[in-house]
């Protein structure tokens, strides 16, 4: 059996990723998902185990210190992972498998996984990802600003990518990453 292709889609908070990524399984149902792991607090209309297996501190670090994690990071003060059992079980499968994830989770993720593919999703200017994660009303400013300072340094490694794509237009973006997913499996 073939084996199945770990496709990675990342960029800055606030640029639209999860958004996409919602969008890309509607339009490539074949496609499986696997949920992270945050000690963040839920936000609204999100549910534990279906957008993240929300946890404690101390759950999520005896996870990491087991190796349960394929990559994690500390992003803003809270933790965020993803669990390695249920991602590799669906690859051995056969199954393609979508990750929404941090810069620093993809990183980790390309250096064990060579072989999946990265996709990096860029704001289409600095201005607009503050207008978006403002417009969240889920921070403080100064959330807010830590944000966009840690944006600006992740754009700047954005070319360690395989990819890179402008959320400037979500139809377009969406359709410029089922073209990378779908040359990736060779259809």
């Amino acid at each position: 059996m073939k084996k199945g292709l770990l496709i990675v889609l990342s960029g800055p908070s606030g640029v639209g990723k999860g958004t996409m990524y919602s969008r890309l399984l509607k339009i490539m149902p074949e496609l499986t998902v696997s949920v992270s792991a945050t000690t963040r607090k839920p936000r609204d209309g999100e549910i534990n185990g279906v957008h993240y297996y929300f946890m404690n501190k101390e759950k999520f670090v005896c996870m990491r210190e087991n190796g349960e994690f394929l990559e994690w990071a500390e992003t803003v003060g809270n933790y965020y992972g993803t669990p390695k059992a249920p991602v590799l079980s669906k690859l051995s499968e056969g199954k393609d498998v979508l990750l929404e994830i941090d810069v620093k989770g993809a990183r980790q993720i390309k250096a064990a996984y060579p072989d999946c593919v990265t996709i990096f999703v860029l704001p289409p200017s600095e201005s607009e990802l503050a207008r978006r994660l403002r417009g969240r009303g889920t921070e403080t400013d100064e959330q807010v600003k830590a944000r966009l300072a840690l944006a600006v340094s992740e754009i700047g490694e954005s070319g360690e990518f395989d990819h890179r794509v402008v959320n400037a237009d979500l139809d377009t973006a969406v359709a410029e990453v089922t073209d990378i997913i779908r040359k990736a499996k060779g259809e």
